[in-house]
């Protein structure tokens, strides 16, 4: 194996205590890794090694020479995987740092020094790990993440149909809700069959078509060029290829969910003993089931939450929260807790932070989902949307859904109304009083009328 070349790098001023003697830090590139080790470990403390799986391997096996027994490296794109499962397996604790919080500490000089960088700052403990689930979750993740990109891709090719049609004056995607459904591609498979009497394809409307028959008769008058139906063809096509893949890919989730060991010991088949309220593709799987067995409790008694969106939350954070100490450090990792700051005693505003956390996004679509809900939450986000607009209500309402939602996967408490009870009654009697001060202020005055 040919020596790895001596690189420049500059001896760091340690003013402070070093609380991890054993610590290491990595650098993540493409094509290139820089480590750091202590400065007593090795004659070269900073070596660099190609990412080839063989030198992966060589760079764990000189931090075990070095006796490093954690490491900190960025979260750099996807590049960081091979080398934190090759570290893992080998025992080696990583830690991995999420970029914006070394990049606001000052010192850095140049991009090669950043793994000398990252061991110091990680050897006197001022670097936060990222949460992480386990494997078996992490495993989930990455096939529900290609499923959206997936269902992406196919909305694409929708959108290529809709074009389609444009291009040859059919209004048909305006006249139905959904291309995509059971009437929409009856139409568009008998066009691309070369059917275009409009009479002909008007009859293929289902039933339940909100439409007339003579609406949709209308619509598929058009001009129908051989070029616009060639590529309403292939677009229908790639359509329809991207439906299987996700049929696929649906399958394979189900097959780890259905093998995921759960908190409960109640057999997977249907815990509850319920009749089953959500199936996915595949006839048979109960999801909701699953994800009951999984956390121990069922989560659709929240208002808000459906067994689709449980599942997200699942393949993100798994089912177990106990990184999470508190519920206020679980919605500070979702970016739902409020950011107070103050200063000489006063309160200065905060710039908000951006977020591509997808179980934030979860807790918002929950939250927006509780508009027209008959419930305590339901009435707590209408208030909030009164009084504050609607993006600051549904923030409001996703970070009290956050709480009880890690308040019921840490208890294995089943969600119970009953508990805001009091809240209610509190809340009517401060919408009674205020009735009673704009009666008062108009003149009149409330009598009450027992029903």
């Amino acid at each position: 194996m040919a020596r790895p070349k001596k690189l420049k790098h500059r001896k760091l001023d340690r003013t402070l205590p070093v609380m991890k003697t054993n610590a290491g830090g990595i650098d993540i590139g493409a094509t290139e890794i820089f480590v750091a080790v202590p400065a007593d470990r090795d004659v070269e403390s900073v070596r660099s090694f190609p990412t080839f799986t063989q030198d992966l391997h060589a760079l764990a096996d000189w931090l075990q020479h070095c006796r490093v027994d954690t490491v900190a490296m960025e979260s750099t794109g996807v590049y960081w995987i091979p080398l934190f499962q090759i570290l893992e397996a080998r025992g080696i604790e990583v830690h991995l740092v999420n970029a914006q919080h070394v990049h606001h500490v000052p010192g850095r000089k140049s991009d090669v020094l950043d793994c000398q960088w990252l061991q110091y700052l990680h050897s006197v403990g001022l670097l936060r790990a990222s949460f992480r689930p386990e494997q078996a979750v992490c495993e989930i993740r990455s096939l529900m993440r290609h499923r959206d990109g997936l269902v992406q891709m196919a909305s694409v090719h929708v959108q290529h149909m809709h074009k389609a049609l444009d291009q040859m004056n059919l209004q048909i995607h305006h006249v139905i809700s959904d291309i995509t459904g059971q009437t929409g591609l009856a139409i568009v498979d008998a066009i691309v069959a070369g059917n275009h009497d409009p009479k002909e394809l008007a009859m293929l409307r289902d039933h339940r078509i909100k439409a007339s028959i003579e609406t949709v008769t209308k619509s598929l008058v058009g001009d129908y060029r051989g070029e616009h139906i060639f590529t309403l063809k292939q677009s229908l096509t790639a359509y329809r290829h991207y439906q299987k893949l996700i049929a696929e890919c649906d399958h394979e989730v189900q097959q780890h969910i259905e093998n995921f060991q759960g908190k409960s010991d109640t057999p997977a088949g249907n815990p509850t003993g319920d009749s089953p309220t959500a199936l996915s593709p595949i006839s048979g799987f109960d999801l909701r089931s699953h994800l009951q067995r999984i956390f121990g409790v069922d989560l659709t008694a929240i208002p808000g939450f459906d067994v689709l969106r449980i599942q997200t939350m699942f393949a993100e954070l798994g089912a177990d929260l106990s990184d999470f100490p508190t519920p206020q450090a679980f919605c500070s990792w979702l970016n739902l807790a409020p950011k107070v700051s103050t200063s000489a005693g006063r309160h200065i505003r905060d710039h908000k932070l951006k977020t591509r956390n997808r179980v934030n996004l979860a807790f918002r679509m929950a939250a927006q989902c509780l508009a027209n809900n008959k419930s305590y939450l339901g009435d707590y986000y209408r208030g909030q949307r009164a009084r504050y607009g609607a993006v600051r209500a549904i923030k409001n309402v996703a970070h009290k859904l956050a709480r009880i939602f890690y308040h019921v996967v840490k208890t294995r408490q089943s969600y119970d109304e009953t508990v805001f009870a009091k809240l209610e009654a509190d809340n009517q009697k401060r919408r009674l009083r205020k009735l009673q001060t704009l009666a008062r202020q108009m003149g009149y005055s409330l009598l009450e009328v027992h029903a």
